[in-house]
């Protein structure tokens, strides 16, 4: 069984190598901003959770019908996003070290809760079967780094392109104190939701592992 993964994201695909399964990737190329103002804009504010799965929902419907490693796709597809809810506001991936920096001084020894989304669509046999979803959501209490090391962390250009401006499986993870939930929810992709969905599609969760 393959899984093709609707996402360029290094974090996902890691995470899904170090459970056994090799991804063939593609990116989906979604305008997330234009999309969210646009669902926005008829409906108000999305909380975390709905955006999450906007995103993930569309990147999966997004490489439907593409040629990924030079053939059709023939099995799973799996789209995902993430978000950092903090202080009642939703930040995604903040690009400017300025940003990054105004983040950490106000997220440092607080919690927050990052939220990933999940969309996994039936594929197999070159045709679509039907799709299931869920977004989920894990705790985030952070330490209290000094400004010399949010700055070196900053220089690092790690945090500037991960929701919430951290990981926990890298250079941010000194920093964050405790984590309730599932841990890979954080890197973006919670594998315990992921074998959920892939039982709901009927497709035995080692079918999937394709690595030695």
């Amino acid at each position: 069984m393959r899984l093709y993964l609707a996402s360029t994201s290094p974090a996902r695909l890691a995470t899904l190598r170090a459970a056994g399964i090799e991804p063939l990737t593609h990116s989906p190329g979604v305008d997330e901003d234009a999309l969210v103002a646009s669902v926005e804009a008829e409906r108000g504010p999305l909380p975390a959770s709905e955006m999450v799965q906007l995103l993930a929902r569309a990147k999966a419907e997004a490489i439907v019908g593409a040629d990924v490693g030079g053939a059709a796709i023939d099995g799973l597809i799996l789209g995902g996003d993430s978000a950092f809810l903090f202080g009642g506001q939703i930040f995604g991936k903040p690009h400017r070290p300025e940003v990054a920096r105004e983040r950490w001084l106000a997220q440092r020894g607080k919690s927050g809760e990052l939220w990933s989304g999940h969309w996994l669509i039936d594929h197999r046999g070159g045709q679509l079967h039907g799709a299931v979803g869920r977004a989920d959501m894990a705790t985030v209490s952070f330490a209290e780094p000094d400004e010399a090391e949010i700055d070196a962390y900053i220089a690092s250009g790690e945090p500037l392109a991960v929701a919430g401006a951290f990981t926990i499986d890298s250079l941010g993870g000194p920093f964050i104190r405790r984590v309730e939930g599932d841990p890979s929810t954080v890197v973006g992709l919670s594998l315990s939701t992921l074998r959920d969905l892939v039982r709901e599609l009927g497709v035995s969760w080692p079918s999937l592992w394709n690595r030695g």
